[in-house]
């Protein structure tokens, strides 16, 4: 009898809520009592005589750039906001359904994080493609998702810096009692360092390479910072002579690409300097006592916390799962909703959809 009541309550529980973090590069998701159990690439592979999803996640980024005229495999968002709303709202039904085995008898509560500097145009279509699949949906701004997910004592009279270095964003901001005193939102993050990249090998060995190819090079070889015992690893590359139009292969060293890197790097530790300028002097004293905590896929680059240690003069730490962090945060305010609920977007913007 028992298994039989088990078995009924697995398949037809009322609802099970989800944190989503809706990245420009990779959407994750934390389905409560489950934790993170889904992550995916934000591609969606669209058959565009039928108008709908052949593939979502893994299976569509392996069709980018190989597909026929009646296939299009499109990234739905960019620079951390929604590009292709209607391919957004594909994706997040898909990867919800694909989430909730069991069919629940109420549609999820879901929380998305979003990066701080969208508009509210923007966080309106992120709400929007949410209503897809879910009952209720809440938005939190990236940088508080990451900080609580990072484990940094977000609700306390404490000064606490968060750099989340994403896909499309990076997310600068000094948080204190649950809320964002001081912030920046940077549209330069992990994929304009693939870009960098593409572009640096055009330029200096005549060759183009596409968006895979760069970023397996920044994780392969890409630093931020010099090391001597990695400046001179070396990665063999191939791509299409731009002069011959004709495939070749060159070698790279580390200490090429942290040259092609360096700019939007430059650009990222820029916007830290200019945060912390802004910061209140006890809140700054507590970041100078604390350091400044790192989240993110950007965090995962080889010395980019020892850059910033130089540049700023702060020390510098990665969370403990920088991928997660953000996820983690969106699962912790479901969790503990009643405690949280003041640090997400709350408007009820009912049903009205933006495509009227």
């Amino acid at each position: 009898m028992n298994f039989f009541k088990n078995k009924f309550w697995n398949t037809f529980q009322f609802s099970r809520d989800i944190g989503i973090d809706l990245g420009t590069a990779n959407t994750l998701i934390h389905v409560s009592g489950k934790g993170v159990i889904l992550e995916e690439p934000s591609v969606v592979a669209m058959d565009l005589e039928e108008g709908v999803p052949l593939a979502v996640g893994e299976e569509a980024k392996s069709m980018l750039g190989r597909t026929p005229g009646n296939i299009k495999a499109v990234r739905p968002l960019r620079d951390g906001v929604i590009a292709d709303f209607d391919a957004a709202e594909k994706m997040i039904q898909t990867l919800i359904q694909k989430c909730n085995g069991g069919r629940g008898i109420l549609a999820p509560r879901i929380v998305i994080g979003i990066p701080s500097g969208i508009t509210s145009v923007e966080r309106r279509a992120v709400r929007e493609a949410g209503l897809a699949g879910a009952r209720e949906v809440y938005l939190i701004d990236e940088p508080v998702a990451a900080a609580i997910g990072a484990s940094l004592p977000v609700t306390e009279p404490i000064g606490t810096m968060i750099v989340d270095i994403g896909g499309g964003t990076t997310e600068v901001a000094v948080l204190s009692l649950g809320g964002t005193v001081v912030s920046e939102s940077l549209r330069i993050a992990g994929d304009e360092i693939n870009e960098s990249i593409s572009s640096y090998l055009k330029k200096h060995h005549n060759m183009a390479v596409g968006e895979r190819t760069s970023e397996k090079i920044k994780i392969t070889i890409g630093s931020a910072f010099p090391d001597n015992n990695f400046d001179n690893t070396s990665f063999e590359v191939r791509g299409l002579h731009l002069s011959s139009g004709l495939p070749r292969s060159i070698t790279l060293t580390s200490q090429e690409i942290r040259e092609a890197m360096a700019d939007p790097l430059n650009k990222i530790v820029e916007a830290i300097k200019r945060t912390l300028e802004r910061t209140p002097p006890e809140l700054a004293a507590d970041i100078v006592e604390r350091g400044i905590m790192l989240a993110g896929g950007g965090a995962l680059i080889r010395g980019i916390n020892d850059l910033i240690t130089q540049e700023t003069g702060i020390f510098t730490h990665i969370a403990e799962e920088p991928l997660l962090c953000v996820v983690n945060g969106c699962g912790e305010v479901l969790d503990d909703f009643r405690k949280l609920k003041r640090i997400v977007d709350t408007i009820d913007l009912g049903t009205t959809s933006i495509r009227n």
